[in-house]
């Protein structure tokens, strides 16, 4: 389904020159083994998930199939995580060039343990972890959380932990019990909270009209989600290759602001288990997270430096960094950005 070629070589060729100059001079010829040369001057990115492809590659997904990473020079695997999955590693190891973690946190700790990854990217500027909880006993604040039963996954502990921190809480005065995917624990009154992602509308129908959501960011605690990520090395050998790659994906991410529904029978044509009727229902959500007024001053993808010290400053308060508290320059840069900014305001 490849569109009119906005961009002819020529042009590409010269935007791909002012991404070099705008990023250090940073050459495609260079050596960084992991980026495969193909025909063309096409370069291959395989970009890892964090978990199981979802509504969060949607722009990814049109952006493929619509031909717009093919006009700028690259092909696009996408490569699925899930359980038992370390996207981090793959990475990091140059198995891939890019990746995308579902919540800002992971990256810090990965750079505190040593490993030279660094975000260039963000997809959804307001994470959509939420609280959820019903009318017969709601928890529209954290106060609310006091004496109550707080049902989260073992990973989500630590955001639940810095929820409380933040508003003064002590820890001891939620009981806080680990769950799975689903809402059983709040129908069945084991919980008067459950969490979740706000995106994940098939699993909140159980819920019904009763529901009250409280999300982590409205609380306090600001992480991006769905950030893009990459290696030290890759920013410093094949900054350009990101920059196309990031551009497709704008332009992918447009398209489907601009007519939703498509966006979603592309999503459910590459990824056949995903049902049409729930991502329908989702997609206004996604895109509520991808776009707002941020976006609409700085462009789709922004990050803002000062929300990723917040985010260090509240784990460090925690203890949860094992090697060096990293450096707001050590977990991300705005290069990739600075360099298709012409582009991303235009769709913000």
């Amino acid at each position: 389904m490849a569109t009119q070629n906005h961009f002819p070589a020529s042009s590409r060729r010269r935007r791909i020159l002012k991404y070099g100059a705008a990023l250090g001079g940073a050459a495609a010829a260079s050596s960084f083994v992991t980026v495969e040369a193909l025909a063309a001057g096409k370069a291959k990115v395989n970009m890892q998930l964090g978990w199981l492809a979802s509504n969060g590659i949607m722009g990814e997904v049109v952006a493929k199939r619509m031909g717009y990473y093919e006009e700028e020079g690259i092909e696009l695997e996408v490569t699925p995580g899930g359980p038992g999955v370390d996207g981090v590693a793959s990475v990091a190891a140059g198995r891939a060039q890019a990746g995308q973690l579902s919540s800002s946190p992971s990256l810090m700790l990965a750079r505190s343990a040593g490993i030279p990854v660094k975000a260039f990217a963000a997809g959804y500027q307001k994470h959509p972890f939420t609280y959820f909880s019903l009318e017969s006993n709601p928890i529209r604040t954290p106060q609310d959380m006091i004496g109550k039963t707080v049902a989260t996954q073992p990973t989500a502990v630590i955001l639940l932990r810095a929820l409380l921190a933040k508003n003064g809480i002590a820890e001891d005065q939620v009981e806080v019990v680990k769950m799975g995917s689903d809402m059983n624990q709040l129908m069945t009154g084991q919980a008067a909270a459950v969490t979740g992602w706000m995106t994940n509308t098939n699993a909140l129908k159980v819920l019904g009209d009763g529901r009250v959501d409280m999300m982590l960011w409205d609380a306090g605690i600001q992480l991006y989600a769905n950030v893009y990520y990459t290696t030290d090395d890759m920013l410093a050998n094949h900054a350009d290759v990101l920059a196309r790659f990031l551009t497709g994906s704008a332009r992918g991410w447009s398209e489907a602001r601009r007519n939703p529904e498509a966006g979603v029978d592309h999503l459910v044509a590459e990824y056949r288990n995903l049902s049409r009727e729930s991502e329908l229902e989702a997609v206004g959500p996604v895109l509520g997270f991808s776009f707002n007024d941020v976006t609409a001053a700085d462009g789709w993808a922004a990050m803002n430096p000062a929300n990723w010290q917040a985010q260090i400053d509240t784990y460090a308060s925690l203890k949860q960094f094992k090697g060096d508290t990293p450096t707001v320059d050590d977990v991300m840069t705005a290069d990739i950005l600075a360099a298709t900014e012409a582009l991303r305001k235009q769709i913000g």
